[in-house]
C-alpha cells in the first residue's frame, strides 16, 4: 500500500467519489470526522458500502473505529464486521496490548460472521498521546494482523498543549519530529510498513509533494491523505522509479553471482548485506505497485 485516503463514513457522496481516485486503501472514518449524533448512521453506511464494493474495487476497504477508551469500539465492530472489511484502523493506540486486545475482538467477530480467522488486518495510530510515543516499541509481536504503524500529530499537539505541530517553514517542531521518527523505528522493529501521517494543508501542493518525497527518502512506504487530490502525488512519490528498480536488480544480481557471502562487488565498489536488503525492498514495493512482474 502507498496511499490511504480518509473518507467520512457518514457521507455516501464522498464515499462514491473516493472510488475513482486511485487510492490503495480507503479508510472509512467513524471517528473524528463523524459527529456523535451521526455515529450510528455512519456505521450503517460504512457496512453497506463495504458489502457493495469489497469485491469490485482494487482499493482495500479499512474502517477507522473509535478509540478503545471511547466505549464505542464494540458498537463499531458489531456494525461493520459482518461486511468483512479488509482492516481496522485503531486510533489512539496506547501500545501493543491494544492491538492484542483488538485482535481478540476481531477473532470473535470473524468466527461469528463466518470469516476466515486472521483475515482482518490492524493499522494502529501510535503517537496520539504522550504515553503512546514511549510505548511505540511494544508493537513487535503484538499480533500477526499488524499491517503497519502510522502516527498522528493533531491529537498529540492537543494533549501536550502545543499551539502548532510545525514551525514557520512548515517543518515539524522537535517533539513531533521525534514522534515521526519513533514511528519509523517502531515499524522497522515490528517488521511492518511505516505509514506517514496526513498533510492537513491540502492546498499547499508544493509543500505536500516535498513532504511525500522526504518521507519516502526516510523509509516510509506509504502516506495517508485527507483529500482525493493528494492521492496521485502520494502514489507517484512512493512508487519506485524505473531507474531505482533497475539498480536494485543489479544489486541482487551481484549478490547472486557472488554466492554465499556477505559482500559483493558492483561497479568497482564493495556492497554488503544492507545494500541487498534495501534492493529487495525496492523490488518488493515495485511488485506491489504492479511494476515488476
Amino acid at each position: 500500500m502507498r496511499s490511504l485516503l480518509f473518507v467520512p463514513a457518514d457521507s455516501e457522496k464522498k464515499l462514491q467519489r473516493a472510488l475513482g481516485v486511485g487510492a490503495d486503501v480507503l479508510i472509512l472514518d467513524l471517528e473524528d470526522s463523524v459527529a456523535p449524533a451521526r455515529k450510528a448512521l455512519a456505521r450503517q453506511i460504512a457496512a453497506d458500502f463495504i458489502r457493495d464494493h469489497r469485491n469490485t474495487v482494487a482499493a482495500r476497504l479499512y474502517v477507522r473505529v473509535n478509540a478503545l477508551a471511547s466505549g464505542m469500539t464494540d458498537d463499531d465492530l458489531v456494525a461493520v464486521m459482518p461486511a468483512a472489511p479488509a482492516g481496522i484502523m485503531l486510533p489512539k493506540a496506547t501500545g501493543g496490548q491494544d492491538v492484542t486486545l483488538l485482535s481478540v475482538k476481531l477473532r470473535v467477530h470473524e468466527a461469528e460472521c463466518n470469516l476466515e480467522d486472521g483475515t482482518t488486518r490492524i493499522l494502529p495510530i501510535v503517537t496520539e498521546t504522550a504515553a503512546a510515543v514511549f510505548a511505540a516499541g511494544t508493537y513487535a509481536g503484538s499480533s500477526a494482523r499488524l499491517a503497519g504503524l502510522t502516527w498522528g500529530a493533531e491529537d498529540l499537539s492537543a494533549e501536550i498543549g502545543a499551539r502548532t505541530a510545525r514551525d514557520e517553514r512548515g517543518r515539524y517542531t522537535d517533539v513531533f519530529a521525534l514522534a515521526r521518527a519513533t514511528t519509523l523505528l517502531a515499524a522497522s522493529a515490528a517488521a511492518v510498513p511505516a505509514v506517514d501521517t496526513v498533510f492537513p494543508a491540502f492546498r499547499d501542493e508544493n509543500g505536500f509533494a516535498r513532504e511525500c518525497i522526504e518521507a519516502e527518502r526516510d523509509g516510509f512506504t506509504a502516506k495517508m491523505a485527507i483529500h482525493p487530490a493528494q492521492v496521485p502525488v502520494i502514489n507517484a512519490a512512493f512508487t519506485p522509479s524505473a531507474q531505482a528498480v533497475a539498480e536494485a536488480r543489479r544489486v541482487v544480481s551481484a549478490f547472486t553471482e557472488a554466492g554465499d557471502t556477505g559482500v559483493a562487488s558492483l561497479d568497482g565498489a564493495m556492497i554488503d548485506r544492507p545494500h541487498l536488503l534495501r534492493a529487495e525492498r525496492v523490488i518488493a514495493r515495485a511488485k506491489l505497485a504492479g511494476l515488476d512482474e
